[in-house]
């Protein structure tokens, strides 16, 4: 196994306020972790080795350019949801940047001021800036948070008297009325952005911004179709640390990075070689963002001899699926396509969300998984509920299934593993 660090930058941690002697255990944790979960794999692609790099460089060069950006006068958004219209963000020429919430370190932080019993990301990610322990909350201007569950909602009036917080209501159906409520939110977001950038936007600025991200989602597209290939040409794991670098890194370098990977995957594919056998088991994964370092049901399905082939969720299909229509070109016009490309997202908050079942059987088809192993963390009372659904779908269509409700912590891999080997012998038959 390679060596493998994630790099320290102590002096600008300082900087910014981070609780550098207890923030620095985390990173050797964490590129210990990576280490075993990641470098151990055999036949991995080259061109992963951007991928691991933006790790080595997760909490040093990619917040170096977010320093930056912020001295040039750009805002830098924290986010937490695929329901941010980033496209506005970048067409004021700023950035924004997923927020950390995939780990059970920053757990202890929160539970000091919030209930115990609820969702596991939402106490990570107020824990990290609770406790100073993440760069990326130091560094932006303002965080975005949504509507999306009771959890959340909440605790964006506490994390607000942290960080400025500024909180956009997601509707929960899809009528004609919530859409208008969603443009008006979306409005409202852009003048935000407008204010604190100092920067008004124009249709110009919008319709480049589109592009960026669109294309973004087209990368992400094409490494999913080339999942589909049997035997894979990339492992579930690489694939999930592709879809949530996509949350922090460089759009427009991102997107090139993740095509230059596709390339090398096509000619995998042409020649036949695959990360694991093509008998091997091929599981899609449906259910709750999985944020980093959130690696947990990935390594487990793999270390257990099948591959993961898809993911249907807010870190995965559900962030890139659907693109803006890009042949528009006033303003109105722009923010009307840009709101009906957003509430194609069919999130568990949604009642009724007929889109989803639907979803979830179109990708198992596409991903020609042979199994649905569906993921909710624990007190995610949406998914939660709305597994019962999927699984009566499943049931159906005589697909095998899985449900598996966790949290971040270590203490029921063994049970887990026992769970998974059951349900890939299944596969097998």
């Amino acid at each position: 196994m390679a060596d493998f660090e994630v790099k320290a930058y102590p002096e600008m941690w300082q900087e910014l306020g981070v609780d550098v002697a207890r923030f620095d255990k985390a990173r050797q944790m964490l590129g210990s972790a990576y280490a075993s979960i990641y470098l151990s794999q055999l036949n991995r692609p080259t061109r992963m080795d951007y991928f691991d790099n933006m790790v080595a460089e997760i909490h040093g060069g990619r917040v170096q350019e977010l320093v930056a950006a912020k001295k040039e006068g750009r805002p830098v958004v924290g986010t937490f949801c695929v329901y941010i219209p980033e496209e506005v963000v970048v067409a004021a020429g700023g950035i924004c940047v997923g927020l950390c919430g995939g780990s059970q370190g920053s757990i202890p932080d929160a539970e000091k001021i919030l209930p115990r019993n609820i969702c596991p990301m939402v106490k990570s990610a107020y824990g990290f800036k609770a406790g100073k322990i993440c760069p990326y909350f130091q560094v932006v201007d303002f965080v975005y948070g949504e509507t999306t569950c009771d959890a959340k909602k909440k605790t964006w009036e506490i994390l607000d008297r942290l960080v400025p917080t500024h909180v956009m209501e997601i509707p929960q159906m899809k009528n004609k009325r919530d859409k208008d409520l969603w443009l008006d939110e979306v409005k409202e977001f852009k003048r935000k952005v407008e204010g604190v950038s100092g920067k008004k936007i124009s249709a110009d600025d919008l319709a480049a911004a589109i592009k960026v991200i669109n294309n973004k989602r087209r990368a992400l597209q094409r490494l999913t179709r080339l999942r589909a290939n049997n035997p894979a040409p990339i492992s579930g794991k690489d694939a999930l640390l592709i879809e949530q670098i996509a949350f922090y890194d460089e759009p427009v370098r991102f997107a090139e990075k993740v095509n230059a990977l596709c390339d090398e995957l096509e000619e995998r594919v042409k020649k036949g070689e695959g990360v694991m056998p093509a008998d091997a088991p091929r599981v899609m994964v449906a259910g709750v963002p999985m944020a980093l370092p959130n690696w947990k049901v990935h390594n487990l399905v793999e270390t257990a001899g099948a591959v993961i082939v898809g993911e249907e969720s807010c870190i995965g299909s559900r962030y890139f699926k659907d693109l803006i229509d890009e042949n528009v070109s006033d303003m109105d016009s722009q923010l009307d396509v840009l709101t009906d490309r957003y509430m194609k997202i069919d999130c568990s908050c949604f009642t009724p969300n007929d889109e989803r079942i639907d979803q979830v059987i179109k990708e198992y088809r596409e991903s020609t998984a042979q199994g649905i192993l569906h993921y909710s963390l624990q007190f995610c009372h949406t998914y939660n509920i709305e597994e019962i659904r999927i699984k009566e779908a499943c049931q159906q269509e005589g697909i095998p299934y899985l449900s598996i409700e966790s949290d971040y912590s270590p203490e029921d891999v063994g049970q887990l593993q026992t769970r998974i080997e059951a349900f890939l012998e299944q596969i097998r038959g």
